[in-house]
């Protein structure tokens, strides 16, 4: 881990256990494929402090992704993905200063263009996002989950249309400014639609944001999600996911890394054979479990039929690898105890990866 004398390896681990101690749970053994597997950190892993609607004194808002990078570099993190949005050039370069002298990675978090209209914004985007110094930019076609966002095959066609339709209009830019664009599996996409449509448009600047957990939303193994789209991988978001089953499917949480279904160390090998260069991103997000409603009628309209051997293998997998003891859970709690745990669960992961 790089650190300056102010924030050696000792005094992150002392913050990590002092942390550990006021929740009364130790952190886990690191296991010995973690080493030299660095982890940076999405801003989605911190939704409740850094959107600021959660007011504490202890665990006061992010004010920019300065203050944001700052924080990850104080416990122990090699990296940040952030949202660009807006940024202009004076702000940008001090990005970039202050992630050259921690020694930092950076990534932006960009809206694609949705019309002709929005290509001016986008690229004003793209610019300051590589006068930081990000090499790689993350992005979404959906902002919302497939199975309620859509009532219909037709609406999902629809969408489906528009998004590619945005990537046409986005990768002339990133292709003339020599940036990345990664486009995530958002709970939009099957692994093998998006792997379709990064082959279709056919450009070496844009590929995929493998986001480690996401499709088991979908009636996909991450696993199998991993190794569909790692040869396509620009950059990641590493999770570990946790799952039980409730009376309309199953229950779906982002759990503390090594807790989970993913093979962490197979998905980070896999991405790294790809993509020599590619960082790996902490997201984990901490919110009550989401519902995965698989067996209504709904989920499934935007879904061709699925083969009944695959969704009875996947359900099998979700009973036999039921999350132990209670999903992580925020509903009922304070405020303050809201971020407290937010900032535990990433602090974990960190400290899962970093330390010896």
């Amino acid at each position: 881990m790089k650190t300056q004398s102010g924030n050696s390896r000792r005094e992150f681990v002392k913050k990590a256990g002092l942390l550990g101690l006021t929740f009364g749970l130790p952190f886990p053994k690191i296991p010995d494929f973690m080493k030299g597997y660095e982890l940076g950190i999405v801003v989605h892993s911190y939704g409740m402090r850094s959107s600021g609607r959660l007011p504490s004194t202890e665990f006061p808002a992010f004010q920019d992704a300065l203050d944001f990078m700052n924080h990850c570099h104080e416990i122990g993190a090699s990296g940040i993905q952030t949202v660009i949005n807006g940024w202009q050039s004076d702000f940008s370069k001090k990005v970039r200063e202050e992630r050259e002298k921690k020694g930092m990675y950076l990534e932006g978090s960009i809206g694609l263009p949705k019309l002709k209209e929005d290509v001016a914004r986008f690229e004003f985007d793209i610019l300051a996002a590589k006068e930081a110094g990000a090499t790689v930019v993350r992005s979404v076609c959906l902002n919302g989950r497939r199975y309620e966002n859509f009532n219909s095959l037709e609406e999902f066609m629809d969408f489906k249309k528009g998004a590619i339709q945005s990537l046409q209009l986005a990768e002339p830019i990133v292709r003339k400014h020599q940036i990345k664009l990664a486009i995530e599996n958002h709970k939009d996409w099957k692994a093998a639609e998006l792997a379709e449509i990064l082959k279709q448009l056919g450009s070496e600047w844009v590929g995929a944001t493998v986001d480690f957990g996401n499709n088991v939303s979908l009636i996909e193994d991450p696993n199998e999600v991993i190794e569909t789209l790692a040869p396509f991988a620009f950059s990641t978001h590493i999770k570990d996911m946790g799952v039980q089953e409730y009376e309309d499917g199953f229950l779906l949480s982002e759990v503390p890394l090594g807790e989970g279904i993913v093979d962490l160390k197979k998905g980070m090998d896999l991405c790294k054979k790809y993509n020599p260069e590619i960082t790996f991103s902490l997201e984990m997000i901490t919110r009550d479990p989401l519902k995965v409603p698989c067996l209504t009628d709904r989920y499934w309209e935007t879904f061709d039929n699925p083969k009944a051997q695959n969704f009875a293998r996947h359900l099998a997998m979700i009973k036999k690898n039921s999350f132990s003891g209670s999903l992580p859970m925020t509903s009922g709690l304070s405020d303050d105890a809201k971020l407290g745990l937010e900032e535990k669960n990433v602090v974990e992961c960190i400290q899962w990866a970093n330390s010896q």
